[in-house]
């Protein structure tokens, strides 16, 4: 049993005193621990290594209590697992040497055995669960498929993803080919995640904003479904669209626990859009975070007077930013600890 399990109270749409709080990305580069880590192993590495993933994954509970722990991974362990080449260059980003642009590229990538190629990964649920103790619950997370897609054929990271729209719109057949692979593949790893340990799964549609609502219920939402469907009866699964305000309905009717708002949807349009019925996740703006804790804590406050304290977990619409200062987000998760209506 999960000592402190508000995060999955609230998932499950029950009263609570106040809200769980857990900040994407939070493992991660803004603190100052994460750093020391990261002086001496390249990205990769702390992924692929279990005691240094689990580690990573606990450092901002330690320091600041949050509701839930995200497991530290990343999202292109996938398209390396499926024998696609994933490398993470200082400075620049993921790069991927040889991206999928033609049905010669494609008939190269495998849907794995998640046990031979992501072994790593589930090793080190088990050793973040042994470090939570059952204090918290643990979520595990994968990319969309789109969102996957959209690294695979770019080669790399892109503000408006050109090629992997035009891939989707001139080879709409090879297309889906590449989302179906990702998308059984991504079933396998959650589904497996799950049974390793973690106690609710995220599904990041970081990309789906670069495509029309039509283009995106095409290329992105029937994937996604196709992993609700897979994992809803296993486990919590939290859906969260950047810029998909448009498809929030759908989303709210997927069979999803929790549905991710991002910062440019108020509140009540997000209430309004998915009929009031599903818990929101989000959406105070990263940015933000560079506000003065006062500011930062009204803020928090407003937002969650707007959301209203049932079937909500307060978290950012995006990332934390790995400049923000680390008072500023104990102020974050401060000022929901505090909160009473």
């Amino acid at each position: 049993m999960i000592k402190n399990d508000l995060f999955l109270r609230a998932l499950k749409g029950e009263t609570v005193d106040r809200p769980p709080v857990w900040m994407m990305r939070q493992a991660g580069r803004y603190l100052p621990e994460f750093m020391e880590l990261r002086k001496n192993y390249d990205f990769f590495t702390r992924c692929q290594t279990p005691e240094l993933a689990s580690e990573i994954t606990v450092q901002p509970i330690r320091r600041y209590g949050m509701d839930a722990a995200i497991l530290f991974s990343d999202i292109l362990v996938i398209p390396q697992a499926m024998d696609i080449e994933v490398e993470m260059k200082p400075n620049f980003g993921p790069y991927l040497p040889n991206p999928i642009r033609t049905k010669v590229d494609l008939d190269k990538v495998i849907v794995p055995d998640i046990n031979d190629t992501l072994g790593y990964v589930l090793d080190a649920i088990k050793m973040t669960k042994e470090k939570l103790n059952d204090e918290i619950p643990l979520i595990g997370f994968a990319g969309s498929p789109w969102t996957i897609l959209c690294y695979c054929v770019e080669g790399q990271g892109s503000k408006s993803f050109d090629k992997a729209r035009g891939f989707c719109f001139t080879q709409p057949e090879l297309a889906h080919q590449l989302l179906q692979k990702i998308t059984d593949t991504t079933i396998a790893y959650l589904k497996a995640k799950v049974k390793a340990g973690v106690n609710a799964v995220q599904v990041f549609d970081s990309w789906g904003g670069m495509l029309s609502p039509q283009d995106y219920h095409e290329f992105s939402w029937p994937y996604i479904q196709q992993i609700v469907d897979a994992l809803k009866d296993e486990s919590p699964v939290i859906v969260f669209g950047k810029g998909c305000w448009f498809a929030l309905k759908e989303m709210a009717a997927s069979g999803a626990s929790a549905v991710g708002v991002d910062w440019t949807c108020s509140p009540q349009n997000a209430r309004y859009l998915t009929g009031g019925k599903v818990t929101l996740q989000g959406n105070f703006d990263p940015a933000r975070l560079l506000s003065p804790p006062d500011k930062i804590k009204s803020m928090v406050h407003q937002m969650i007077r707007e959301f209203g304290k049932d079937k909500y977990v307060v978290n950012l619409g995006h990332g934390i930013l790995p400049n923000i200062p680390l008072e500023n987000a104990k102020a974050f998760v401060d000022a929901v600890k505090e909160y009473q209506e």
